[in-house]
């Protein structure tokens, strides 16, 4: 017997609500169902159409973040454990601006930004898309954490498996403020970052589109058609001479945000945590001055380096000075970027994030394209600088 698909259609999630042939995670997919799909006033006479949505004490966020919340309490008040609290609080303290940014993006993504747009640029086969991808990705101003919630919204949204992998390669080194970060801790040096993880996510977004064309990877948008004739810039125009920013729209637009921003972080913020708690873990207990005594210029300090620097999981702008104290003391400038590389492409929130919203195999493939790019480019630059 088949079993029943009880997928989300619009966020990609279980489903428990069933309506309109579907089944949905919660009130605000399915009014976004309504809404791409020009439903008004219809409803479904049925037992599982009055479901109510899941509790608000069993969902992960809540769940995730109460027993976070007392391992740091308890942690807090037992001498030889308090590191691991101060580290999550030092850790919350770097990136809590960029999870906000990426959440409100997200939020505003979701209600402003029709899917048809996205689909026009980022759901077609052809190679431009993901230089699309990673164009999108340098105008992006959040590290890896916060670029998370971005690129499921913009999976969400209509995005290919490619593009969206391009995307969150291209992001936490190759934008802007970043780039003003390593050149100031770098100098030139920085260039030969900046260019290399944008090579690196171009080459892994052709790669996720050969694998896909193969039914390698999940790519839940890739068969759709896109209507040829319609003009993303005259519909953009048109919604913009249309728009009337009376006290009505604006309190019915910022509605719309806060509410995208919090359905997106149900999804995804959970995951963060878990991702920062084990950050924290190992920036408490494991000694720094470990990756100063086996980092060394050689294959065995790269793979040594790409362990660690997994296992840590720092954000951007956190992993920046120590890969900089790294260059400092060793003078290998390869093991900095592996290091700093390290970060996207072994990250386990990344990569639980991926398998839990696009799907495993698309999250598997992610270091194996990647880890032999980056320690490939790693060995040069070893070599060369």
């Amino acid at each position: 017997m088949k079993k029943e698909n009880r997928v989300d259609p619009i966020c990609g999630m279980k489903g428990h609500i069933k309506k309109h042939g579907h089944y949905f995670c919660s009130q605000h997919c399915i009014e976004k169902y309504e809404k791409e799909h020009g439903i008004k006033g219809k409803k479904e006479e049925c037992v599982e159409c009055a479901k109510p949505e899941k509790r608000w004490y069993k969902e992960r966020l809540f769940v995730v973040s109460l027993i976070v919340g007392i391992i740091l309490v308890v942690s807090y008040f037992v001498e030889s454990l308090s590191p691991l609290t101060f580290a999550f609080l030092d850790y919350l303290g770097l990136i809590w601006w960029a999870l906000l940014l990426g959440f409100l993006l997200g939020g505003v993504i979701d209600h402003f930004i029709p899917g048809e747009y996205i689909r026009r640029y980022l759901t077609r086969h052809k190679k431009r898309t993901i230089l699309y991808s990673v164009v999108f990705g340098f105008l992006m101003s959040a590290c890896s954490h916060g670029i998370l919630a971005i690129a499921i919204e913009l999976y969400r949204k209509g995005a290919s498996t490619p593009a969206v992998i391009a995307f969150l390669l291209a992001s936490p080194w190759a934008n802007l403020p970043v780039t003003v970060l390593l050149f100031g801790f770098f100098g030139f040096h920085a260039f030969y970052i900046v260019i290399s993880a944008i090579i690196i996510a171009i080459v892994t977004g052709l790669v996720y589109q050969l694998l896909d064309r193969r039914g390698w990877i999940e790519c839940k948008y890739c068969d759709l058609r896109i209507d040829e004739d319609f003009s993303v810039w005259n519909d953009a125009k048109r919604r913009m001479e249309g728009y009337k920013p009376t006290a009505e729209n604006l309190k019915r637009d910022i509605k719309g945000v806060m509410k995208g921003s919090w359905s997106l972080s149900k999804m995804v913020l959970w995951w963060i945590i878990i991702g920062m708690f084990m950050a924290s873990f190992a920036r408490a207990f494991v000694p720094h001055e470990w990756f100063m005594i086996y980092l060394g210029p050689t294959i065995l300090g790269l793979a040594v380096t790409l362990i660690l620097a997994t296992v840590i999981e720092v954000c951007s702008e956190g992993s920046a000075p120590l890969s900089f104290e790294i260059f400092n003391q060793s003078g290998a400038f390869g093991n900095s970027f592996v290091f700093l590389m390290s970060g996207v492409i072994t990250d386990v929130t990344e990569i639980g994030l991926i398998w839990h919203n696009i799907g495993r195999k698309a999250a598997i493939w992610l270091p194996i394209i990647t880890i032999p790019q980056v320690i490939l480019l790693g060995y040069i630059f070893n070599i060369f600088l």
